[in-house]
């Protein structure tokens, strides 16, 4: 294979690309602040849109751990020696207008508390893979203090992602379901 049959497809990189991992882990950080900030806004809509009182409690525990995760990130910053910036995260906006389309989709009630469930654990799928990533970027430079503070947020979204999949088996799940089969 000639060098320029491989180099098809590759992407340019910017004229301000990180050009190593310390740069692309700042960056990264820049980037799952925004999606912090971005869902402290989010959260609450999907609490007023939820029926399930175990579901909007959870949702509203999880506003305050991300309001407490957006402070841990600026600490992350701080024991890095970075300023705390937010750069816009595409993927989480998305997530959340994906969250909004699922909650316009739905009729307010159990099938709706079933796709906010549905949007909320992508959220957290999303958050843990990045929480994962950077904390073991933290690892790899020497960031101890950073690393903790991310292994405690990490662990934070691996904990709300497994209480939305208990919500969800309790009785959400099943109520649509027979909701679906009233018609």
């Amino acid at each position: 294979m000639e060098t320029s049959d491989r180099k098809q497809g590759t992407v340019k990189a910017s004229t301000n690309a990180a050009k190593g991992l310390r740069e692309l882990f700042e960056n990264q950080l820049k980037d799952i602040y925004w999606a912090e900030i971005a869902l402290t806004k989010a959260l609450p809509k999907m609490a007023k849109n939820a029926t399930s009182t175990e579901l909007i409690k959870a949702l509203e525990n999880h506003l305050t751990e991300t309001e407490d995760q957006i402070t841990r990130l600026e600490e992350v910053f701080e024991a890095i020696g970075t300023k705390a910036v937010a750069k816009k995260c595409d993927a989480m906006e998305g997530l959340i207008k994906e969250g909004d389309t699922i909650m316009e989709e739905t009729e307010l009630g159990v099938v709706r508390d079933a796709g906010i469930i549905s949007a909320a654990q992508k959220v957290e799928h999303y958050e843990i893979a990045s929480y994962g990533t950077l904390h073991a970027f933290a690892v790899t430079l020497d960031e101890d203090r950073a690393a903790d503070l991310l292994a405690e947020t990490l662990e934070e979204e691996k904990k709300a992602d497994v209480k939305l999949t208990k919500i969800a088996l309790s009785d959400i799940n099943v109520d649509a379901a027979e909701a679906n089969e009233k018609w």
